[in-house]
């Protein structure tokens, strides 16, 4: 059984709900010390934009800031797509800390190496 788990992430404030139960489904999964990785890509990018999600709060869960803040600090990797940064003109000096700008090679290198990994895709 592979120790890795990937949450596929392509929404942002578009649906706030795919984006609060991604990063809850997230740290469960780094919480169970599985080596956990949120790729963001397409609109999901915009998470990465620092100040972003500040003001993104589902009832019933905890702000998204802090389920972002919380993930990373859980040693959660956050991988945002480079091709879609581009797209939306953000560039590294505009995001957050813990994220790594990486094209989609990155992430199939995730899923597939050391016995793969299960990924969901909200």
């Amino acid at each position: 059984m592979s120790n890795k788990f990937c949450v596929s992430l392509t929404s942002a404030k578009n649906d706030t709900d795919k984006a609060t139960v991604a990063f809850v489904v997230a740290n469960a999964a780094v919480a169970s010390e599985k080596d956990t990785l949120v790729f963001l890509s397409t609109e999901g990018v915009r998470l990465a934009e620092k100040g972003y999600a500040d003001d993104i709060h589902e009832d019933g869960f905890s702000p998204l800031k802090e389920l972002m803040d919380n993930f990373i600090a859980a040693g959660g990797k956050l991988y945002a797509c480079s091709p879609c940064l581009k797209k939306r003109d953000l560039g590294e000096d505009k995001l957050v800390d813990g994220v790594t700008i990486v094209g989609g090679a990155k992430l199939v290198e995730f899923l597939t190496t050391d016995g793969g990994s299960s990924c969901v895709t909200y």
